[in-house]
């Protein structure tokens, strides 16, 4: 289902969606936490370890990567250049339905 990489691009900045803005808001705290955390290791590197980082296969236009925030949870995101588009956070089986 996923493929490893994001072809060596580096990101800048972040473009939260409003349904990203949303679901992320009703997160548990200590979990939002977890997120921005996570969300800065991947400014300082694209492939930080641990953040198993992939390109969902079948999604081209755009093509969407994910990245796991904890065992259960993880975002969705477009790059665009040197800016993620950041989609969704929820849980895994929500984030493979619909990315």
């Amino acid at each position: 289902m996923t493929e490893i990489g994001a072809g060596g691009v580096r990101i800048s900045g972040f473009y939260f969606t409003s349904r990203f803005r949303r679901e992320r808001r009703k997160l548990d705290p200590m979990l939002r936490e977890r997120l921005d955390a996570k969300l800065k290791d991947l400014l300082r590197d694209p492939m930080p370890p641990g953040l198993r980082f992939e390109k969902l296969k079948g999604h081209h236009n755009p093509d969407i990567y994910t990245f796991h925030v904890t065992g259960n949870y993880k975002v969705s995101l477009e790059i665009r250049g040197d800016l993620a588009i950041l989609r969704r956070v929820a849980c895994h089986d929500e984030i493979d339905r619909k990315p």
